[in-house]
C-alpha cells in the first residue's frame, strides 16, 4: 500500500487477517509484525496486510493485548467531528429503532464495538449520561466526543443536562489508564451535585445510583427478560435468587405474582433493593433475605421446601475469562440442579448466564444435565439474550454474552 493516507501503517499476520475480514474489529498484539516507530499511544493507524492491502483503520493501544480497536473499513472515512457526530447520530437513531419509547429515558446509547465507538460505553439514565472510557484512544479524545454526544441527542430533543464518568473499571488498568469517576464539565455549563435519580422501566421505579451502583448503576440489558418473567409469573409463588436490587422480584409483583421471595448475599444489594418496593405499590408482599445462594438452595432441597413454583437465576458472571470456565460450569449447573430440584412438575425456571466465555451451547447443556440429574425434563418457553440496545455484532463473540432461558418442568 502505497503511503497516500496521512496515518501510520501496522502490519499484520495473516490470522489478523482473516479475523479483521471475518468482522472482528480488533488487532491483538501476537498479530503485529511491524509498526513503526514513535507512534503515539492512542494514534490512529492504517492496518495492512503483509502485501500492503488496506483493510481498515483504527486507535493503537500500546499497553494492552488489543493492539488496535478498529473504527471504520471504509477507506473513505476521515476521523474529524463529523465521523464521530455521525456515530453518535447513527446510535441514537438505532435506539429508537429497536426500542419501545417508553424505554429511551433508560438505556445504552453506545455499546462499544457494536456501534463502531470500541472502548466506548454510554448508558443514560433520564438527564444523564453515564460513561466508561475503556480504551486509551477514547480516553485521548473524550473533550471532543462527548460534547458531540450531547449535541446528536440535544438536537433531537432529548434532556441531558450532564456526563458522569464511571472510570472506576479494572480494564483500564490493561489500557494504562487511571481509574478515577465524577462529572465531565461541559464547557459553559453547570455542574449537576445529584448522583441518583428514579427511572422507570416496564413499568417499574428504580432508584439508580450511577455514582455507587455496579457498573454504571444499573443493569439495563435484562429489560425485556424482566417483562418476559412478569408475564409468567400470575398467581405463581416467586423465589428470585440473587435479586441484587429487586428488578426481577419487583416485575413478578407487577405480574401478579401470588408472593415473591427475594435472595441475595449483599446487604447493600437488599437495601437498595427495600428503597425500591418502598417507592412500588405491589399488593404482592416481597419477602427480602440475606443469604449465600449456593447454601439456601441446598437447604432448601434437605429441608423439602416445596413453596415456590417459579425460581429465577440471575447470578453475577462466574467467570470473567477461559481459564475459570470449567469452575464456572459447575456452579452454574448447581445451582440449577438445586433449583428444579424445588420446583414441582408444572413449575417455572427463569434462568441465564451473562459471560461470553460461557456460550449458549456449552450453558444449555449444563441445565440440561441438571435436569436429567433431577429425573426430571425441561420444556423451553424461550430463549432470549440482551436487550437490543446492547447490540449482538455477528463474528464478534464478546457482544453476544447474555443466555436468558425460561423453561417449564415437566
Amino acid at each position: 500500500m502505497k503511503q497516500t493516507r496521512p496515518y501510520p501503517i501496522l502490519t499484520i499476520t495473516k490470522k489478523g487477517q482473516r479475523s479483521i475480514e471475518g468482522g472482528h474489529p480488533w488487532v491483538y498484539a501476537g498479530e503485529v509484525l511491524s509498526c513503526p516507530p514513535n507512534v503515539p499511544n492512542g494514534a490512529v493507524v492504517d492496518v495492512c496486510t503483509e502485501k500492503g492491502a488496506w483493510l481498515g483503520a483504527g486507535l493503537l493501544s500500546q499497553s494492552s493485548l488489543i493492539r488496535v480497536r478498529l473504527l471504520s473499513r471504509n477507506p473513505n472515512d476521515a476521523f474529524d467531528e463529523a465521523f464521530w457526530l455521525r456515530r453518535f447520530r447513527y446510535a441514537w437513531a438505532y435506539r429508537k429503532t429497536v426500542l419501545e419509547p417508553a424505554d429511551l429515558t433508560a438505556c445504552r446509547v453506545v455499546f462499544g464495538e457494536s456501534d463502531g465507538l470500541p472502548g466506548l460505553t454510554v448508558d443514560r439514565f433520564n438527564d444523564v449520561l453515564v460513561v466508561q472510557t475503556l480504551s486509551y484512544g477514547m480516553e485521548q479524545r473524550k473533550a471532543q466526543l462527548f460534547p458531540l454526544l450531547v449535541q446528536a441527542l440535544r438536537e433531537d430533543g432529548q434532556d441531558i443536562r450532564g456526563i458522569y464518568e464511571r472510570n472506576d473499571e479494572a480494564l483500564r488498568d490493561k489500557e494504562g489508564l487511571p481509574q478515577g469517576k465524577g462529572f465531565f464539565p461541559l464547557s459553559g455549563e453547570p455542574i449537576p451535585t445529584e448522583t441518583v435519580t428514579v427511572i422507570t422501566e416496564n413499568g417499574v421505579k428504580y432508584a439508580v445510583d450511577f455514582e455507587n451502583g455496579q457498573k454504571t448503576g444499573f443493569f439495563l440489558d435484562q429489560k425485556y427478560n424482566r417483562k418476559a418473567v412478569s408475564r409468567l409469573a400470575a398467581g405463581k409463588r416467586v423465589l428470585d435468587c440473587f435479586t441484587h436490587t429487586g428488578s426481577f422480584a419487583l416485575n413478578a409483583a407487577l405480574g401478579g405474582a401470588e408472593s415473591v421471595t427475594a435472595v441475595d448475599i449483599s446487604e447493600t444489594a437488599l437495601k437498595t433493593a427495600e428503597n425500591n418496593l418502598k417507592m412500588n405499590d405491589f399488593r404482592v408482599k416481597i419477602n427480602l433475605l440475606q443469604g449465600d445462594i449456593f447454601n439456601i438452595l441446598p437447604q432448601f432441597v434437605e429441608e423439602n421446601r416445596r413453596e415456590w413454583d417459579f425460581i429465577i437465576l440471575d447470578p453475577p458472571a462466574f467467570t470473567k475469562s477461559r481459564k475459570t470456565s470449567d469452575q464456572a460450569a459447575k456452579g452454574y449447573k448447581e445451582i440449577n440442579f438445586r433449583a428444579i430440584k424445588l420446583l414441582p412438575r408444572g413449575g417455572y425456571l427463569a434462568t441465564c448466564s451473562c459471560s461470553h466465555f460461557m456460550d449458549s451451547h456449552r450453558f444449555e447443556g449444563l441445565i440440561a444435565s441438571a435436569a436429567r440429574d433431577a429425573g426430571v425434563q425441561l420444556k423451553q418457553i424461550e430463549a432470549r439474550q440482551q436487550a437490543p440496545d446492547h447490540p449482538i455484532l455477528l463474528g464478534v463473540p464478546e457482544t453476544d454474552y447474555l443466555k436468558f432461558y425460561l423453561y417449564q418442568v415437566i
